[in-house]
């Protein structure tokens, strides 16, 4: 399917270009005078919104291969996402997190920054996904809460040893920051194809519980380590597998987003599952009603005020009960 593009005013975000031109600084000036989330507590689970597939040159949703291209579009569905009271806040790319910290998108909100982009789809050497992105410093000084990174392990490419390695590494930098580690492991195969290869995540419990066992390993310290893993059948053996604070990941949206929303629900009530950590099956729905996906996603989260529960009318400002939401 196509994704209409929620607004064809085309010049709505040409402010952005200005400040970035005239007065880049305005960025570090924006994170400085940032409010901060309030705090992780355990029981409240939290809701982050994922944005950094572009980064990676994965621009396609669903049968739509170019659906994130559209960078004006993408930050209008990020600003409806994270109007949501519910959304505690957004895991991005530096160039994302820039752009949302000038639109003052993030205020009050959890700031996680994506570290390694390099191992493109199709790239012949795909498994070696190096750290070109944030760091732990420039987290630290954006005032973020932490980083994320994509753990492949690829037993049949040599690779796997120094992705592991510059894993462990930006563990212990964003540890000696005091800033979370969010690893999202997987054990992956290369499979060859008539257009060269593509890397393939095995999604079965046994593959997960596998990768938890490496990925929660590595680093001088777990202190500070979360999962980010995805939701496959026997999450009971998956979440039996480690003790560290766990978001569940969304994916590329597939199938009825009623049994996705079943399935999330599901591994939601099991201990260890802090929240969701969720992208393109929210902001890009199939009826392309972002708030509602995004509000029916946030009805599934556990240990909520019941004030959390008022669910905002993006495109209006006010919220189900008619109050206005400051914007």
């Amino acid at each position: 399917m196509a994704y209409e593009p929620l607004s064809t005013d085309t010049r709505r975000y040409e402010h952005l270009s200005r400040i970035r031109l005239e007065d880049p600084d305005a960025v570090a000036r924006a994170a400085a005078s940032r409010r901060r989330h309030p705090g992780l507590v355990y029981g409240r689970q939290n809701f982050v919104i994922a944005a950094d597939h572009p980064a990676r040159g994965s621009l396609g949703v669903g049968n739509e291969p170019h659906a994130m291209a559209d960078r004006l579009d993408l930050l209008d569905r990020l600003q409806i996402a994270l109007a949501d009271p519910r959304v505690d806040g957004v895991l991005g790319s530096p160039d994302i997190l820039d752009d949302l910290l000038l639109l003052g998108a993030l205020e009050g909100k959890l700031v996680f920054g994506s570290m390694n982009r390099a191992g493109l789809p199709g790239l012949v050497n795909e498994i070696d996904d190096r750290f070109t992105g944030h760091t732990a410093a420039a987290l630290d000084a954006l005032g973020a809460d932490g980083g994320k990174m994509l753990t492949r392990i690829c037993f049949g490419d040599p690779h796997t040893t120094s992705v592991l390695e510059s894993t462990a590494q930006a563990i212990d930098d964003l540890h000696a920051h005091g800033l979370i580690a969010m690893v999202e492991p997987f054990i992956s195969e290369v499979h060859a194809n008539d257009r060269g290869s593509r890397v393939v995540n095995d999604l079965s419990a046994d593959a997960v519980i596998r990768s938890v066992a490496i990925a929660q390993g590595l680093g001088a310290s777990s202190a500070r380590t979360w999962m980010k893993l995805p939701v496959v059948e026997d999450m009971e053996r998956v979440m039996a597998s480690t003790t560290l604070p766990t978001v569940l990941l969304g994916g590329d949206p597939s199938g009825d987003p009623d049994e996705v929303f079943s399935t999330w629900q599901a591994a939601l009530a099991l201990p260890g599952v802090q929240g969701l950590t969720v992208g393109r099956t929210l902001l890009y729905p199939p009826d392309n009603d972002v708030a509602a996906a995004v509000s029916s996603a946030a009805s599934l989260l556990n240990g909520r005020e019941p004030a959390d529960d008022v669910a905002v009318n993006a495109a209006t400002g006010t919220a189900t009960d008619g109050s206005e939401i400051n914007r």
